[in-house]
């Protein structure tokens, strides 16, 4: 028994030259029977020796394989590189670098990630505690 190879699915790509317009046919039998003055025996011929296409004035005629997976792209490295700090959980010394980033932070954010924090702690239908809460006025 023979086992045949998969072709790849193909279609027939249709260039109109004076409307600047594509079409796209499922085979070339359809584009000659929507267009009776293009000979079928004609086009076959120009796209089957050397997938050349059939060109004139008016059509650009070719077939094109349908893409049907996307294409493997091979990295020889990586494009983004991970930036770590390995150090014992207990020698970390986090406390500078937190301070750092959540002083570069605009207030509005700092506020809700306060909010976020106490609301974790709270039980089902408490409320926050706003007696110690100061409001600053923002400057805009």
């Amino acid at each position: 028994m023979k086992q045949q190879t998969p072709r790849n699915k193909r279609v027939v790509l249709v260039h109109w030259k004076q409307q600047v317009q594509v079409e796209v046919f499922s085979n070339l039998k359809n584009f000659c029977l929507s267009y009776p003055q293009y000979n079928y025996n004609t086009l076959n011929n120009y796209l089957s020796k050397g997938k050349t296409a059939y060109d004139n004035d008016q059509i650009r005629v070719e077939r094109k394989e349908i893409i049907a997976k996307p294409k493997s792209i091979q990295q020889t490295s990586r494009a983004i590189v991970p930036v770590l700090r390995r150090v014992q959980m207990k020698n970390a010394e986090e406390e500078m670098r937190d301070w750092q980033y959540w002083l570069s932070q605009p207030v509005i954010k700092r506020a809700e990630a306060v909010t976020f924090l106490v609301g974790q702690m709270l039980e089902k239908g408490q409320r926050m505690d706003k007696t110690m809460i100061k409001k600053i006025k923002q400057r805009q």
